[in-house]
């Protein structure tokens, strides 16, 4: 893959996920990050070149109007949803968001972003592109705010904005959003099987039967290699179309451990809380020329563990293209 790609938030879990991606099919990667979320131990395995900034520094946002790259992947912003301070969120997600835009139009640059599922809040499923958008929080709030900007700035750019709404993403990579804050942030993936290797039990709200769109970070990653050939801009779900339970979700890392490990039912305390979210996938096909989820829970979760028993650390080893 040639050409010369920035990828902001790079030190992050789908960032290095990319980053690792792109520098396996041969691309130029410059890969910046402020290190606030980030790790750098993401990096470390990875020959790209590494800048200590926030997403909209002068400098970038200088390249970005001349044009300096192939396309820019936006994956900086505040990750934690339960963060409530709704100036700093909308300041780092939504306004850095603008003055990215702004050059990389002015420069003629692709620019693929990371928007949220978030932004469906609570509303009933299958979620779809364009309905029931909704958000509960500021941080899903700020993605919307993100995907309506760059509908604005749509209209007047020369390549294609694409906004991509993650799903429950989970995979290599979050080893800091697990060793930071004591899995606060992670995947529940990656909580479940922290609680199976202390030997139990994994804990569920009553009675493990809501439902959420599983994503594995390698479809996560390939929708962003997609993006690329993108036709138009526009904004497209990545999940699987299929949401599953956490009781088979738990069954799945079991199964992936090769034991049976208890689970213990407590009450939901979230008045709020969502039962059921899953990818409408329809736009995706749309917009995302040849892209189509193809790892299922059971195999997602299985490559998984088997990194993480063998003490892989960092994004999921990428081949050579």
């Amino acid at each position: 893959m040639k050409g010369r790609y920035l990828i902001t938030g790079a030190a992050g879990f789908i960032g290095a996920n990319i980053a690792a991606a792109l520098v396996a099919r041969g691309a130029e990667v410059v890969a910046v990050d402020d290190f606030s979320e980030g790790d750098w131990r993401n990096l470390r395995g990875l020959d790209v070149e590494v800048r200590a900034l926030p997403a909209d520094a002068p400098e970038l946002l200088e390249e970005l109007a001349a044009g300096a790259y192939a396309a820019v992947f936006h994956e900086a912003a505040i990750t934690d949803t339960t963060v409530a301070d709704a100036a700093a969120m909308l300041r780092t997600n939504t306004d850095a968001f603008r003055r990215l835009l702004a050059a990389a139009v002015e420069g003629g640059v692709r620019v693929i972003y990371a928007s949220s599922a978030g932004v469906y809040g609570n509303t009933p499923a299958p979620n779809r592109v364009g309905e029931s958008e909704l958000p509960e929080n500021v941080y899903g709030f700020s993605k919307l705010a993100m995907d309506r900007t760059a509908r604005a700035f749509a209209r007047q750019a020369r390549a294609p904005i694409v906004g991509l709404r993650y799903f429950n993403v989970y995979g290599p990579g979050e080893e800091h959003k697990f060793a930071r804050n004591g899995v606060k942030t992670a995947s529940m993936v990656r909580q479940l099987y922290e609680q199976a290797k202390q030997g139990g039990p994994m804990r569920l709200f009553e009675w493990g039967e809501q439902k959420r769109d599983f994503v594995y970070i390698r479809d996560v990653v390939t929708a962003n290699l997609a993006a690329l050939r993108a036709p138009a801009s526009g904004v497209a779900n990545v999940g699987t179309g299929s949401a599953r339970t956490f009781n088979e979700l738990a069954r799945a890392i079991m199964q992936a451990l090769g034991r049976e490990v208890a689970i213990e039912y407590f009450p939901n305390p979230y008045p709020f809380y969502q039962n059921h979210t899953e990818a409408d996938l329809t736009e995706s096909r749309r917009l995302l020329p040849g892209w189509r989820p193809r790892w299922s829970l059971e195999e997602g979760v299985a490559e998984y563990v088997r990194l993480l028993e063998a003490g892989h650390r960092g994004p999921a080893p990428w081949e050579r293209a």
